[in-house]
């Protein structure tokens, strides 16, 4: 293997990695959930992280794999080596985030608070985002509860 190309591994391999350490911390998703929100396999993702392929990445895996989490694909293609005068498909605009789920973020991340609560900040939001939608009732629709 050249050198190269050994350069090019490393350097893709280190994107992946940080982009999968982003998605724990900043998100709380484990390898699986990656894996399902980008449609790109564990055992791919793990290939990339070891550098650990013969032939470069397919190129729609590595969107696939860059969409799924929010990041530029032209960044995985720099590191990669691949032709940077391509034109890079624009990323869809993310919508613009709830205060109160940007202070949830900001905890997740602050090395000042504890892990057991960073444990419950993450179970409590994985409980909301995968309960079944509530239906809204019509005929209490306005009304304040209590």
């Amino acid at each position: 293997m050249t050198e190269t190309a050994n350069a090019r591994k490393i350097a893709f391999a280190t994107f992946v990695r940080r982009a999968l350490d982003d998605a724990r911390a900043m998100r709380a998703w484990s390898g699986t959930e990656v894996s399902r929100r980008t449609g790109v396999s564990r055992q791919t993702i793990n290939r990339w992280v070891r550098g650990d392929w013969a032939s470069d990445p397919e190129a729609e895996r590595v969107v696939a794999f860059c969409e799924g989490l929010g990041l530029n694909p032209a960044n995985a293609f720099t590191a990669l080596g691949w032709d940077r005068a391509a034109p890079p498909r624009s990323a869809p605009t993310p919508p613009s985030m709830d205060p109160d789920v940007e202070a949830l973020l900001r905890r997740l991340v602050d090395p000042n608070v504890s892990d057991a609560e960073k444990f419950h900040i993450r179970e409590t939001i994985r409980y909301l985002a995968y309960r079944p939608t509530l239906q809204v009732d019509v005929g209490k629709r306005g009304r304040q509860a209590g």
